[in-house]
């Protein structure tokens, strides 16, 4: 049973994360490959104030993802005027940046050693969240809440924006709308809702290392958004779905580890492959017409 839990609190991690890569890139057309740096930002946050302060979850959720998404405006205010594949150079640069000075800051982040100790998070300040029931609890609420959210901002004036401006971004500026500043705010926004998944995943493994933020990871999202669907809510939940459970199935093929894990990559390219070829818009996308 407590396998199952666990399964299912990464699988409302990467809820958070797709759904916060989905801003930028299903709706404001911006492909960004450093959702792994903003993970981590928010991870290591999260660890600092969870191991120095006492403080409730809710006032360290809001503290971890105002700093995660003020980190984006590092990216977002010198890439967001870039097109196409500039914009994705300058997120790689971020993503390799971030990473370097997690792995090297030895003094700060203890570099490849990492965090470990990370308490649990406190509702109230009082009550801890210990073992898989309590996370279970706590991640499948969080990752409820923010399904709303994210729905309820979708078919919002600034969803709708951002979906103007992926299908015609020059008719968006002619109307008097100023397409960097919605880009910036969706950055933003998904930055810290990063973050939020990164305070969750702090203090639950109770460890973290730069390693759980690399480039591979950024990519691993990116795959689970592209096969969902982008542009939507059941395609971000429905791709985290897919690059959660997969690797778990193969577990009862009784394949050794070693093999499990580059048959798992090989599975994630191959499918990726074939749903870009027949079925470009994903398993739950629309056909976005241009």
């Amino acid at each position: 049973m407590e396998y199952i839990l666990h399964i299912i609190i990464m699988l409302n991690m990467y809820v958070l994360l797709v759904l916060a890569a989905n801003l930028p890139t299903g709706l404001a057309n911006l492909l960004s490959i450093c959702q792994a740096a903003f993970y981590g930002i928010g991870a290591y946050f999260s660890a600092y104030f969870l191991m120095q302060f006492n403080l409730p979850f809710v006032v360290v959720a809001l503290i971890v993802m105002v700093l995660t998404g003020v980190c984006s405006l590092l990216v977002s205010f010198a890439s967001v005027k870039l097109k196409g594949d500039y914009f994705v150079l300058a997120t790689l640069a971020f993503q390799m940046i971030v990473f370097t000075v997690l792995y090297n800051w030895t003094d700060v982040t203890r570099g490849p050693y990492g965090v470990a100790g990370i308490p649990a998070v406190k509702l109230f300040g009082i009550i801890e969240i210990l073992g898989v029931y309590g996370y279970f609890i706590l991640t499948t609420t969080v990752s409820a809440i923010v399904i709303l959210l994210f729905q309820n901002l979708k078919t919002s004036p600034y969803g709708r924006i951002l979906t103007a401006i992926r299908s015609d971004e020059l008719t968006v500026a002619a109307l008097g709308r100023n397409p960097a500043a919605f880009k910036t705010w969706a950055f933003f926004i998904s930055a810290a809702f990063s973050g939020l998944a990164g305070l969750l995943y702090a203090s639950y493994i109770s460890y973290i290392d730069p390693t759980s933020f690399t480039l591979d990871e950024s990519i691993f999202i990116l795959t689970a958004l592209f096969i969902g669907g982008i542009g939507n809510i059941k395609g971000p939940v429905t791709g985290a779905l897919f690059v959660v459970l997969l690797p778990e199935l193969l577990r009862f093929v009784g394949l050794p580890d070693a093999v499990a894990a580059n048959l798992r990559q090989i599975i994630y390219g191959l499918a990726l492959v074939v749903v870009m070829y027949y079925r470009p818009q994903g398993f739950c996308g629309k056909i976005i017409l241009k």
